[in-house]
């Protein structure tokens, strides 16, 4: 990536960020309406950190079918209400029992695990209500079809499906199918409907176009995992804003555990390449799409 493309790429980047930023406050509901404890608890556990990558993919679908910011900012934050949810209860002593997320102590520490219970349930509550209020596609059967795909991203056949995996997965030795469908499901699901939900929100894409953009959404899905399992060996929890190690000390199948750290490295360089393979029939259009592929891939917390 030259200079001024990884500038220029920076540069909106940010610039996303900080829409998002200002929509995820707008859409939440005050700390000062009842009830105010769950409600602060809502917004401490979604605002104020995080990489946002999910509205990011969002956006830079959406920059192929020139979808209006505004619909990209509501898509963006279903993804995050829901992203957030499964944050706040995976991190509770039922789940992964961790103390710090995002630089902060978690929710359930900070609230309680009832409100924390409580807190995941309302945000996942409210991904839908915000899809529904939305006039979000052109085509209102294209509105239904992202409410059906954030659905199924996030139920048993997705991200939940993929927790209950790993959950179940703890000291086993999984083969590389198998950890792959784990994440697929519980990591790469939600990617792959963010990158979905963008595409919806503007012209609409051929047949082969939205195959071409879910096959980079699958591989950029799995490429997120495999790079999150090398971080927690490689960086520490001060720059990864969450306990590092903890995988390897819960004795969790991860990708660096099964292949080593150099396979694992090889394995998000192939997952990178394959995704920016799927981007050629958009020519430039997707250039946004494909420097997010490298943030994601070398990021480094």
């Amino acid at each position: 990536m030259s200079k001024t493309v990884a500038t220029d790429f920076k540069l909106w980047m940010e610039d996303v960020q900080a829409q998002m930023e200002r929509a995820l406050s707008r859409v939440l509901p005050s700390s000062n309406h009842l009830p105010e404890r769950l409600h602060d608890a809502m917004r401490y556990s979604v605002l104020d950190g995080g990489k946002r990558v999910r509205p990011l993919l969002v956006f830079a679908a959406g920059s192929l079918v020139d979808a209006p910011a505004e619909r990209l900012q509501y898509a963006g934050c279903a993804l995050e209400f829901i992203h957030a949810y499964s944050l706040v209860h995976d991190d509770m002593p039922a789940m992964d029992n961790d103390v710090l997320r995002r630089g902060k102590p978690t929710v359930h520490v900070a609230y309680g695990e009832a409100t924390a219970l409580l807190a995941g349930d309302a945000l996942q509550a409210a991904a839908f209500e915000v899809l529904a209020n939305h006039s979000l596609a052109d085509n209102p059967a294209d509105q239904l079809q992202m409410i059906r795909i954030l659905a199924s991203a996030s139920g048993s056949l997705g991200m939940c499906g993929g927790q209950g995996i790993d959950l179940y997965s703890v000291g086993q030795t999984l083969t590389l199918p198998q950890l792959e469908m784990m994440h697929i499901l519980k990591t790469g699901a939600l990617i792959r409907a963010a990158v979905l939900l963008g595409s919806y929100c503007g012209t609409p894409l051929t047949s082969e176009q939205r195959e071409a953009l879910d096959h980079y959404a699958k591989c950029i899905g799995l490429a997120f995992q495999v790079v999150d399992d090398i971080l927690d060996c490689e960086a520490d929890s001060a720059t990864l804003g969450k306990t590092a190690g903890k995988d390897a000390a819960n004795n969790k199948p991860t990708y660096v555990a099964l292949l080593g750290l150099k396979g694992a490295k090889e394995k998000a360089a192939e997952l990178k390449a394959s995704a920016l393979a799927s981007l050629a029939p958009f020519g430039e259009r997707a250039n946004i799409l494909s420097a997010l592929a490298g943030y994601i891939v070398d990021r480094k917390y």
